[in-house]
């Protein structure tokens, strides 16, 4: 095949430069522009995958305690029939499909006490059989501690955080303070009710672990004097679906529903990793931009060595344009080259840090994530096509635009004037 001479050329340059020390010199510039280029995109790509990671991590743990939607209604009364209320949802074109499970609940703010501690946490009624469809700890759980949680008995189950701070254990007792107190002669009297303590749960993410108890759906209907259940809690196919399937459920049901999802609850966490994650993006992304500098160095360095070969060029009838496109070639091969050897290097790391990452703890014999401080012991990745295809972009864009203005100066050169001292 017959490629354009300005390509030839081009890639031509781009693999000479070993004879003669200001030949050396330049293909020097050019080692260093690529691998800096390819260094860039490396650490663009590690650690937006590190990130993604973290980020499947907490939100796994956050939701193994908490449903992807929570149906109530907006006066917080029970509901009619909440059996009614998800067959409807059941039968939506959009959501019926993402629904794989569904559980009553009962939930109100309370205080737990035990001897001189006090916990603020959030009292959750529910019925264990159904919750297990909805969330990984329940289910891992039904069938132990979850049993427990027989209606009239009064029992609590609290997460495993909350039971320390409140320095208690299975067997213990705790009483329960309820908004709303009671009018008798002697004036407002609080609502309070001892529970028993008969298991604790750990979901991973703290916040649950040390806000949340559990309930028999019936006990905690009786405590808030309600019914039935005042909420209905969805578990969906697709957890990141969960913010279309709350809106068309919101528009089905109407105002006198209130329809949220995770994405919502823990809105300002979310938010935080994405600003972060945006953030560092664009700090790396200047790594790229510091290495395409060097690359107009090294083109401006090389024009000014060619200034002779482009006026033999010229003289040979080749236009400015054809002169403009040699150098081109020149400096978008090393950021395709850059690109290419990042993007591989960047891939490898991403898909192997698990291996990497323990191979280093146990050169430098120090851990990087100690069990006492961090709930991850591990540092998971996850590389995703919607971070990489951009970072890709960039770093070509970035290489094609360091080679305008080198390539423009080629093509400005004067045979007679370049010629004149040869």
């Amino acid at each position: 095949m017959n490629w354009p001479y300005e390509l030839q050329i081009g890639w031509r340059y781009t693999r000479a430069g070993r004879a003669g020390r200001r030949n050396g010199f330049i293909s020097f510039i050019s080692a260093v522009s690529m691998l800096g280029i390819g260094l860039g995109v490396a650490a663009l790509i590690i650690v937006l995958s590190v990130m993604n990671g973290f980020r499947k991590e907490v939100q796994g743990q956050m939701l193994a305690a908490l449903p992807h939607i929570e149906i109530a209604s907006a006066d917080g009364d029970a509901l009619p029939d909440w059996k009614a209320t998800l067959a409807k949802i059941e039968a939506m074109p959009q959501a019926g499909a993402q629904v794989i499970g569904a559980a009553p609940f009962v939930s109100t703010q309370a205080l737990l006490a035990s001897r001189d501690q006090m916990r603020g946490v959030v009292l959750r009624g529910i019925s264990p059989n159904d919750e297990a469809s909805v969330t990984d700890v329940a289910a891992r759980l039904k069938d132990t501690v979850l049993a427990r949680l027989v209606p009239g008995e009064w029992n609590v189950v609290l997460g495993i955080e909350l039971a320390r701070s409140l320095g208690v254990s299975e067997g213990d007792k705790v009483t329960a303070v309820l908004p709303g107190g009671q009018v008798t002669p002697a004036g407002v009297v609080p609502r309070m009710r001892a529970l028993n303590v008969v298991g604790v749960f750990s979901s991973g993410h703290y916040p649950n672990d040390t806000g949340l108890a559990w309930v028999h759906i019936d006990d905690a209907a009786r405590l808030m004097r309600v019914t039935g259940p005042t909420g209905l809690q969805l578990r969906l196919r697709d957890l990141n679906d969960a913010r279309e399937v709350a809106t068309s459920v919101q528009g089905a049901l109407g105002p006198a529903w209130k329809v949220s999802d995770w994405t919502r609850s823990n809105a300002s966490w979310f938010d935080a990793v994405q600003v972060e994650k945006l953030l560092m993006f664009i700090i790396l992304t200047l790594i790229v931009a510091v290495a395409a500098f060097n690359l107009v160095a090294m083109l401006v360095m090389t024009v000014t060595d060619k200034r002779a070969d482009i006026a033999i060029l010229r003289t040979l009838g080749a236009s400015p344009r054809s002169v403009m496109g040699v150098f081109m070639v020149q400096g978008a091969a090393s950021g395709v080259i850059g690109t290419a050897a990042g993007l591989a290097f960047g891939l490898l790391v991403a898909f192997n840090i698990d291996v990497i990452v323990p191979a280093i703890e146990r050169l430098l014999s120090f851990s990087f994530f100690p069990g006492s401080i961090f709930l991850i012991s591990r540092m998971p990745s996850d590389p995703q096509r919607g971070d990489i295809l951009p970072v890709i972009a960039i770093s070509l864009l970035l290489s094609f635009v360091a080679t305008l203005y080198p390539s423009w100066r080629a093509s400005r050169v004067q045979p007679a004037q370049a010629l004149r001292y040869e």
